[in-house]
C-alpha cells in the first residue's frame, strides 16, 4: 500500500470512526431529557441522574472488556455490535415509567452499547497515522461525541415538543442503531504497522513508548494510576455541567431555553477535543493538560455567579473547551506512553476513571441541587479536584520500557 493511498483510507476510515462518534453523543442530550423527565413525570433531580449516570459508569467499564475485543477481533464487528446496544437500550427506555426501568434500560444496556462503539473508533484511526498526527486525529474522532448535542439537543427538544417522552426515545434509538451499524461497515485497521521515526524530536510531547505494554504491564507503573486520577479528577466538573446544564440556565439564570447552552457547550466541546490534540501535538502531553486543568479550575470558581445569559454562554463555552480536551489528551498520552499494540484495552483501563467521574459529578449536582436548590458548592468541590489533578499531572512522567518489570 502505498503511503497517499494508505493516508486516503487512513482519513475514510477516521471519518467513519466521527460518525459513529456523531451518533454516540446522544449520551450528551441527557440533561434536555432529564429536564423533561423532572417536568413531566415529575421525577426528582436526582432520580432523573440516575441512568444517566450509570450509564456513564457501565460506559467506562465496557471499555476495558471491549477494548480487549477490539484488540482482538478487530473495529468493525465491535462497532457494530455497540450500536445494536445502544440503539436497543434507547429503544427499550421508550417503554419505561420509573427509574428503575430506565436504569437497565438506558443505564445498562445503553452504557454497554457506548462502551463496546467508543471503544473501537479511535486507536484503529490512530492506527493509520504516524506518530506526529496522534493528538490531531485522536481529537478529530472524538469531537463527534462532543459536537453531536449540536444537531440531538435541538432534535431532542423538538421531538419532545411534538411527541411524549416515550416516541422521543424510540426515534432516538432507531436512528442511533441503523446510522452506527452503517458506519461501522468502514472501519478496518490498516494492514501492517509502519516503523517511524520517534516523535517529540522537535517538541516537548514524550516520545512514543519503545515498546507495547500489555495491560497487566501498564497496570505495574506508576505512570497508569497517575494518569488514571488526574483523569478522574478533571471529568468530574464537564460531567456535572454536561447532565444539568438546562436546569442549571434555569436555576441560575431563569432560562427555559436551556437547550440551547447545551448546543453552545456542544459545540466548544468538540472544538476542544481537536484544539487540545493539535495543542498536545505542539507542546507536549502534560504542558496542555496542565494548561487545561487550571482553565476549568478557575472557570468552575467563578460558575456561581453566572447568573446572567451572556455569563452562562461565557462559561458553558470555558468548560466545553477545557472538558474537550481532555477526549484527545488523554489516549494520545496513552499511546505514547504505553504503545499502539493493546491501546484499546490501555486505554479502556485510564478511562474507567472518567468512568468514576460520571458517578460523582451528576449525583453530586443532583443531590446539592435538590437540598440547597442551587449548584454552588458542586462547583467549588469540582474547583478543588481540578486543582489537585493539575497537581498530580506536574508528576507524571512516560514510564520506563522495563518499569513493568520492576
Amino acid at each position: 500500500m502505498t503511503e497517499q493511498h494508505r493516508n486516503t483510507r487512513g482519513w475514510i476510515v477516521a471519518m467513519a470512526a466521527l460518525g459513529v462518534n456523531l451518533l454516540l453523543g446522544i449520551l450528551y442530550s441527557w440533561s434536555v431529557l432529564g429536564k423533561a423527565l423532572v417536568s413531566q413525570w415529575g421525577w426528582t433531580h436526582t432520580q432523573a441522574s440516575l441512568p444517566y449516570t450509570v450509564c456513564v459508569a457501565v460506559f467506562a467499564l465496557m471499555m476495558v472488556f471491549a477494548g480487549r475485543a477490539q484488540d482482538a477481533f478487530g473495529p468493525r464487528i465491535i462497532a457494530m455490535l455497540g450500536g445494536v446496544l445502544f440503539g436497543s437500550g434507547l429503544i427499550l427506555s421508550s417503554f419505561a415509567k420509573d427509574p428503575q426501568w430506565m436504569i437497565l434500560s438506558f443505564g445498562v444496556l445503553g452504557g454497554m452499547g457506548l462502551g463496546f462503539g467508543y471503544s473501537a473508533v479511535t486507536p484503529c484511526a490512530i492506527k493509520w497515522f504516524e506518530p506526529k498526527r496522534k493528538g490531531l486525529i485522536s481529537g478529530i474522532v472524538v469531537s463527534g461525541v462532543g459536537l453531536s448535542p449540536v444537531y440531538i439537543a435541538p432534535l431532542t427538544a423538538w421531538l419532545l415538543k411534538s411527541k411524549d417522552i416515550s416516541e422521543t426515545f424510540f426515534i432516538l434509538g432507531s436512528l442511533a442503531m441503523a446510522a452506527i451499524v452503517l458506519f461501522s461497515l468502514v472501519l478496518r485497521n490498516p494492514p501492517a504497522q509502519p516503523t517511524h521515526a520517534p516523535a517529540g524530536t522537535q517538541n516537548t510531547s514524550p516520545a512514543p513508548s519503545q515498546r507495547n505494554f500489555t495491560w497487566r504491564e501498564m497496570l505495574k507503573t506508576r505512570s497508569f494510576y497517575l494518569l488514571w486520577v488526574s483523569y478522574l479528577l478533571s471529568a468530574t466538573a464537564g460531567l456535572m455541567l454536561i447532565g444539568h446544564m438546562a436546569n442549571i440556565a434555569d436555576v441560575q439564570a431563569s432560562w427555559k431555553a436551556g437547550f440551547l447552552l447545551v448546543v453552545i457547550l456542544s459545540v466548544f466541546n468538540a472544538l476542544g477535543r481537536v484544539l487540545g490534540g493539535v495543542l498536545s501535538d505542539k507542546t507536549g502531553r502534560t504542558r496542555a493538560m496542565l494548561l487545561v486543568f487550571l482553565i476549568q479550575a478557575a472557570n468552575m470558581a467563578a460558575f456561581a455567579w453566572f447568573t446572567s445569559i451572556p455569563l452562562l454562554i461565557a462559561g458553558a463555552a470555558i468548560a466545553g473547551l477545557a472538558y474537550g480536551a481532555l477526549f484527545a489528551l488523554f489516549p494520545a498520552t496513552t499511546a505514547d506512553y504505553f504503545g499502539l499494540k493493546n491501546m484499546g484495552v490501555n486505554y479502556g483501563l485510564v478511562f474507567t476513571g472518567w468512568g468514576v467521574a460520571g458517578i460523582i459529578g451528576p449525583i453530586l449536582g443532583g443531590i446539592v441541587a435538590d437540598s440547597t436548590g442551587t449548584y454552588r458548592i458542586s462547583f467549588w468541590v469540582a474547583a478543588a479536584m481540578l486543582l489537585i489533578g493539575a497537581a498530580i499531572i506536574k508528576l507524571v512522567k512516560a514510564p520506563a520500557s522495563t518499569e513493568a518489570h520492576t
